[in-house]
């Protein structure tokens, strides 16, 4: 704007907003010599995002642009970072939105003025903002395809509840011969015998030949199986409720054991990337992570070591620290909205298993449980303690070890190991 101090942009010639949407984009530009705006509409394509990047180039050789943006990945965020004179500013969208209803008293929105919103942001708030920075593309990698495990995981989940809910409606019976509803053994089976009555018509070497095939190799088991199928009775006989619900098991189930090896198929993808990089053995040392947690550990710490200055920053950033709010003589602890639900989730996910396999972790569960803590909150609080200890191990690239650990807290003079051994 005019009069501002011109050092608020010496880093940059051109500032710009992008209220994205699905089919188009719209810009503000504002050039901090002329101190103009430009408003533009682009439509979301590759040819159309190319042509304006390349029009800023042509406009402002050798100069880096600032763009603010309310996403931190995507398609639009892809072809940003695909152009090395570009600098990503990641906003909340809350932030922009409390913007505007603070200067907007009338609640009026629209695309271009939103986008004006973030090239105001730049200008007078850039330094509480962050720039995003690009990792490797290994990391890059690792952290899209856990994040793909996690989704297909979620749909596993959802098919397999679907599936025992209908077989519980005609075909109970199945549900008690397999612990594990998600397996290619159970899938097999209903793949087989969608029913009681084509299970009970088999021969008794048919049925025990196909748990062998299977690698179910416990002949006690097996042969209670059979007799359990051979005495079952039908829960109904009635053909309305059969033939529909058997129809259903004969569709879902091939999905279910497609899911089954796709998740395979991106283990052994996350494998081969997680073991080329060097600091797996950091996270392949941490209690319980094992070869379900150790990558999205990785991936979500990165490699670069200035990426966190502390363990608060990622603590902050994760969404473990609690947010304090004070008015007056009030004061309040809340839940952290806004932050990657995906690093939240594996970092709180990964403390919990740290219970079964960490003697400080499980100590220090019980701890908060005797305290009347609910299970959630002792886990959150257990994970922000273990963020500052991965911190510590990835900073100085050492593999954690848990008597060096408990040695350290002997030497301070731990209540909490005072507590285990009274416990």
């Amino acid at each position: 704007m005019k009069g501002s101090s011109p050092s608020i942009y010496d880093d940059f010639e051109l500032l710009i907003g992008v209220d994205w949407a699905d089919k188009k984009h719209d810009i503000c530009e504002y050039d901090a010599c002329s101190q103009q705006y430009k408003f533009s509409v682009i439509p979301h394509t590759p040819d159309a995002i190319q042509a304006w990047l390349l029009s800023l180039q042509e406009r402002y050789p050798g100069k880096r642009f600032a763009i603010a943006c309310e996403l931190t990945k995507g398609p639009l965020i892809n072809a940003l970072q695909a152009c090395e004179d570009v600098v990503i500013y990641p906003l909340n969208p809350s932030m922009v939105a409390r913007y505007r209803k603070a200067f907007a008293s009338s609640g009026s929105k629209s695309d271009p003025v939103d986008a004006k919103i973030q090239v105001e942001i730049l200008q007078y708030h850039r330094d509480k903002l962050t720039p995003l920075k690009t990792q490797s593309d290994s990391i890059r990698q690792l952290n899209q395809l856990v994040l793909f495990r996690r989704k297909l995981v979620q749909d596993r989940v959802s098919l397999s509840n679907k599936i025992t809910g209908i077989l519980k409606q005609y075909f109970p019976q199945s549900l008690l011969w397999f612990k594990e509803k998600d397996t290619a053994i159970f899938c097999d089976f209903l793949k087989r015998w969608t029913t009681l009555e084509q299970a009970q018509a088999a021969r008794k070497t048919t049925f025990l030949a196909f748990f062998s095939k299977h690698n179910s190799h416990y002949p006690d088991v097996n042969e209670a199986r059979f007799t359990q199928l051979k005495a079952a009775k039908p829960l109904t006989r009635d053909e309305a409720i059969i033939k529909p619900n058997s129809l259903m098991i004969s569709l879902l189930v091939p999905q279910l054991k497609q899911l089954l090896l796709a998740i395979r198929t991106l283990d052994e993808e996350i494998k081969e990337l997680y073991i080329q990089h060097d600091d797996h053995i950091i996270f392949d040392s941490l209690p319980g992570a094992g070869p379900c947690y150790a990558p999205r550990l990785l991936a979500a710490f990165g490699e670069d070591g200035a990426r966190y200055q502390s363990a608060s920053d990622i603590q902050k950033y994760a969404g473990i620290a609690p947010v304090i709010e004070a008015s007056g003589q009030k004061a309040w602890i809340h839940w952290r909205y806004h932050c990657p639900k995906f690093l939240r989730q594996s970092l709180v996910e990964w403390a919990g298993q740290t219970v079964r396999y960490s003697y400080w972790a499980k100590a220090f569960y019980e701890q908060q449980i005797g305290k009347g803590k609910s299970h959630n909150v002792a886990i959150r609080a257990l994970t922000f303690k273990w963020i500052r200890i991965v911190w510590r191990c990835w900073q100085d690239r050492k593999v954690y070890d848990e008597s060096t650990y408990l040695n350290a807290l002997r030497v301070k003079g731990s209540q909490l190991l005072k507590y285990a051994v009274d416990n």
